[in-house]
Formats: C-alpha cells, sequence, structure tokens
C-alpha cells in the first residue's frame, strides 16, 4: 500500500506521475521545489502519522509495517516527508483513542501539545465531513469541492482517507476520551489517497477462476467509486453491474438480496454484518463459498463460509481462529493455484479408481465364469498375488503422479453431491470388467482345448490379466482423452513401472526358480502375440466409448 496523493482542501498533489488538478503542484518522491512545501500538507500527514494504531519495525535493514498496510502507508508518507515519527510522538503525546470501527467509519486520537488537547480524526471522507465545519484558514469548508477532489482518486481506484482536527478548549481526563468529544465542528485538514496495485498474477487468477466457473466478488469497506475502479482494474466487473453499497444493504431484505448477488460482483462500505448476509446469500444459491480476509471484521464471514481463508502474513489472530485455512503468501493466486491442485489431485483419485476398481472385478469375474463352465481356475493364489504386486503396486501409485490435463481448469465445477465414483466411471467399469474377464477366459480356454497343460493355460491367463492392466492403466490416464492423443513419457513414472513390472512379468514366466515359486511355464512368440491381441481389445473399447462421450457433449 502506497500513498499516491494527497489534497489540503484546495490543490491536489500525485505523488509521482502528473498531478489530478491543473493548479496542483507535482510532488515527485517527496521532493518540493520550495522548503515552504510541506507547511500546507504537513498537518495532514501528521494526523496519518499519529492518529494510527499500526507501527513501523526495522528488521535487517528493512522496514516492515506492524498492522493495517493502509495505516502503514500513512506512517511511511509521513517519515518520506520528513516528520520523525518519535519527535512527533513527543511532540504530540497520545492520551485517548476512539477505536476504528466499521459502524462508526472513522477513529480519532487524544493528544497533548504544549499543554493544550487538540484531537486527530481520520476515516472514511463522508463521514469525516459531516463532522467538518472549516478549513486550516479559517474559512467555511466546500463539501462540494471535497467531494469532488475524492471522487477523482477514487475513480483511480485509490483507496481515500480524510483527516481533520480539533482544538480542545475544556479539560478531557486521559482515558475518559469517547465519540462524544468530537462534535460537528472539527477542521477540515486534507485528504490522502492511496493505492495497493493488484497483482498480475492476481489479475491471471482472477481470469482463470472465471475460466474454472468460478465466480470471483470483492467485498471491501472502500467507497464505491475506489472499488469499482480497481474491480475493473482486476476484471471484476465484466456485466457492468453497479457496486452494491453498505448503504443499499441496509434497505433492501434478504430476498432482494438473493437475487441481487448473482449479478453482483464488487460490495462496498460494508460492515460485518453485511459480509455476513452476502456470503449466506451465495450459500442460499447452493455454492460452496470460500470467504478470503485478515481482519477482526472478517470473522463472522470467515467462520459463516463453507471455506475460510486468512492471510497468513497481515492477518489478525481472529481471523486465523475463525478461518478453516491461512494463506501464508497473502496472494490470491495462491488459492487459484490451490484449486487447480486439488482438481489435480481428485482426478487422480479418480484415475486410480478407475484402474483398480474393473481390473478387480475382472479378476473376480474370471473365476466365476470358469467355475460355472466347469473349467479349473485360471490362476493359482500365488499368480494373483504376483498379479497384484507387479500391476496394482506399482501402476496405482504412478497414476497418482498423473500431471493435470489441458482442460482441467476450463471444466465446470464438480457437483458438491458426486462422490469419487460417476456414473461414467460406474458404467466404464463395468465395461472393462466384462471384456478383462472375458478374455482372460477365453484365452484360458483355448489354451486348455489345445492340449496345453493346467499350468501352461494359468500362465497364459495370468500374463493376459497382467497385459490387460497394462493397457487398462494407459486408459485410465484420461476419463475423456484418447490414449493415443498422450504423450506416453507425460507421465514418466507410469511408464518405466509399466517397463519394470513387464520385465519383472518376462522373469517370472522364463526363470526357472520363479517358474517354480509360481507356477508358470515358458511362452513362444506365437502365444505372446495372441495374448497381446486379446489384451488390445480393451483399448479399442475404451476409446469407442470415449469417442461416443466426446461426440455427445459437442
Amino acid at each position: 500500500m502506497t500513498v499516491k496523493a494527497i489534497y489540503d482542501g484546495y490543490h491536489a498533489y500525485e505523488v509521482t506521475g502528473s498531478g489530478y488538478d491543473p493548479d496542483g503542484k507535482i510532488l515527485h518522491d517527496w521532493e518540493p521545489a520550495d522548503p515552504g512545501f510541506f507547511k500546507g500538507i504537513e498537518t495532514v500527514l501528521r494526523i496519518g502519522l499519529l492518529c494510527n494504531e499500526s507501527r513501523v519495525v526495522e528488521e535487517k535493514g528493512h522496514l516492515r509495517i506492524d498492522g493495517d498496510p493502509t495505516e502503514g502507508a500513512l506512517i511511511i508518507s509521513a517519515m518520506k516527508a520528513g516528520l520523525h515519527l518519535e519527535e512527533e510522538k513527543t511532540k504530540y503525546p497520545q492520551e485517548g483513542m476512539v477505536p476504528f470501527e466499521s459502524d462508526r467509519g472513522f477513529m480519532a486520537t487524544l493528544h497533548d501539545h504544549g499543554g493544550e488537547k487538540v484531537i486527530f480524526l481520520k476515516g472514511a471522507p463522508e463521514r469525516v465531513l459531516d463532522m467538518c465545519r472549516d478549513l486550516p484558514a479559517g474559512e467555511v469548508l466546500d463539501r462540494t469541492k471535497v467531494i469532488g477532489a475524492a471522487e477523482r482518486f477514487a475513480e483511480d481506484g485509490l483507496r481515500v482517507l480524510a483527516m481533520a482536527y480539533k482544538n480542545v478548549t475544556g479539560n478531557i481526563s486521559p482515558g475518559q476520551f469517547t465519540h462524544d468529544h468530537l462534535g460537528n465542528d472539527l477542521v477540515f485538514a486534507g485528504l490522502q489517497g492511496m493505492i495497493d496495485p493488484p497483482r498480475p498474477e492476481a489479475i491471471e487468477a482472477i481470469a482463470g477462476c472465471r475460466e474454472a466457473g468460478i465466480r470471483v466478488a470483492m467485498i471491501t469497506g472502500d467507497h464505491a467509486v475506489t472499488a469499482s475502479a480497481i474491480g475493473r482494474t482486476i476484471g471484476l466487473s465484466e456485466n457492468r453491474a453497479p457496486a452494491i453499497t453498505g448503504k443499499e444493504l441496509e434497505e433492501i431484505d434478504d430476498d432482494d438480496l438473493f437475487a441481487r448477488v448473482q449479478k453482483t460482483s464488487v460490495y462496498a462500505r460494508v460492515s460485518p454484518q453485511h459480509k455476513l448476509r452476502i456470503v449466506q446469500q451465495y450459500m442460499r444459491h447452493g455454492e460452496v463459498v470460500a470467504v478470503t480476509g485478515d481482519g477482526v471484521n472478517d470473522a463472522p464471514a470467515l467462520k459463516a463460509a463453507h471455506i475460510g481463508a486468512a492471510m497468513g502474513r497481515t492477518g489478525t489472530d481472529v481471523a486465523r481462529e475463525a478461518a478453516d485455512m491461512v494463506i501464508t503468501d497473502d496472494n490470491f493466486a495462491s488459492i487459484f493455484h490451490a484449486v487447480e491442485e486439488g482438481r489435480i489431485v481428485f482426478d487422480n483419485i479418480r484415475k486410480v479408481t478407475m484402474f483398480l476398481i474393473p481390473t478387480g472385478f475382472a479378476a473376480i469375474i474370471s473365476i466365476i465364469i470358469a467355475m460355472i463352465i466347469d473349467i479349473p481356475v485360471p490362476y493359482v493364489a500365488a499368480q494373483l498375488l504376483w498379479i497384484n504386486l507387479v500391476t496394482n503396486g506399482l501402476q496405482d501409485v504412478a497414476l497418482a503422479f498423473e500431471p493435470g490435463e489441458k482442460d482441467i481448469i476450463k471444466r465446470k465445477p464438480r457437483d458438491p453431491q458426486e462422490g469419487i465414483m460417476s456414473r461414467l466411471m460406474f458404467e466404464r467399469s463395468i465395461l472393462v470388467g466384462i471384456i478383462i474377464s472375458a478374455g482372460v477366459v477365453y484365452n484360458f480356454h483355448e489354451a486348455l482345448s489345445q492340449s496345453s497343460s493346467v499350468a501352461h493355460a494359468r500362465t497364459i491367463a495370468m500374463t493376459t490379466m497382467v497385459l490387460f492392466q497394462f493397457f487398462q492403466a494407459w486408459n485410465s490416464r484420461s476419463e475423456h482423452e484418447s490414449v493415443f492423443l498422450m504423450n506416453p513419457l507425460g507421465n514418466p513414472f507410469l511408464f518405466y513401472s509399466m517397463v519394470m513390472a513387464l520385465l519383472a512379468q518376462i522373469a517370472v514366466i522364463y526363470v526357472p526358480a520363479l517358474q517354480w515359486i509360481f507356477r508358470t511355464d515358458a511362452l513362444s512368440p506365437v502365444e505372446w502375440v495372441k495374448i497381446a491381441a486379446v489384451a488390445l481389445t480393451v483399448v479399442a473399447a475404451v476409446e469407442i466409448d470415449k469417442l461416443i462421450r466426446r461426440r455427445r457433449t459437442i
């Protein structure tokens, strides 16, 4: 957060770049043309410096803000202008405070200055102006002119705070200072406009959220003009719906708000109660709602949302306690990347399931079919254990490392009621299970009919099951995309695990010691070709199924 512009009641000044007012002076890197320049805005800077609950801490040669970034920007702007924090605190020791509350829209502090009491006030321009009457030179305050300056700042996306002060004639005891002492005769000192430019990655993340079917809304205490300008900058106001203000929220009931939240992405000048109402109306629409926040005022909304995400660096302890998770780098893009990573993880769980369920189902069905047609069981116990070890023990783990598919962000959000097993997975599991079990029984029965020994036929059946599972692992890499369009080395862990598993299977078939353990027999090249041809039918069947489903969605 950086102070960019200052208004002293007469002219507007910009810290960098070109000025807002043709008659104003330009302040480049806080180097004024004449030594007396800061006298015109010194009071504005001093109020921002002292009417403040944050502090600047030096760590390893760098300054760090301990507290609210907005207040930190006010401190830094005053320090850049030549005001010394400790010296100012000595000149104006604080004796009381009316802390900021969103309902009031301002904070005030009481200071002693040379034996006289002075009140410093900062807050929302419209609230501060209601309590002001004069300018420092004794001139009558032109409210319209000040509001115009504040709106010009806000249109450039600046967060605007107004400063005012009042010399107190009566005696106020320390600790007894309240908002009743403020009255409506304060002197307007000026405005400070500050900006926290959105990070480029945040703008990209919001665009990515839109592609992913995720709606992003901004709920802020800033002025509606400021909020709308920032919303346009970061891509939230694509439908040009006006921002809803806290005042409007007070005048509409929950049913009206229920209808408007579907069209509005920006909310301004809101209180904690307003944030909670907005979240509740999104939830009434059946949306899965995540809320981010860093302040005490965000706690009710963080707690009510399905997912509350507090800021780790600038977030208060209250916000972190109310939230379900903490964003350690305070970057919205991290939330978007977490959504993307979550989709990949969920996809990979489904891919592993799509691999394990039909192959396990096929092993059971093939044994049942063999018993029904009165032939020996296709595998002995050791062979079943080997199948699970050489395929399920490697490929299922490898599928968990499958990279995200190209369209993973462009997909619509999944129905929260949908479990791991979707209708597609049920249907395809049955299809694949039937094809694998039929292929295994066919090869096994064919070998027996050609007068092969039971051990030799079982070797054929076991190898058929192993190759079926190899090809089904490739099928499982995507529910919709053709396996022939996917890079074989896109998941190197899967590729090399299959190579290792195939070599292990060859060893079981041809190494004498392993032949004895697993009751296997050597296979001829012709038998390998037949086994591979039968096993490839699962690829053909799944490819046809994928093609049909893709055409249905066009």
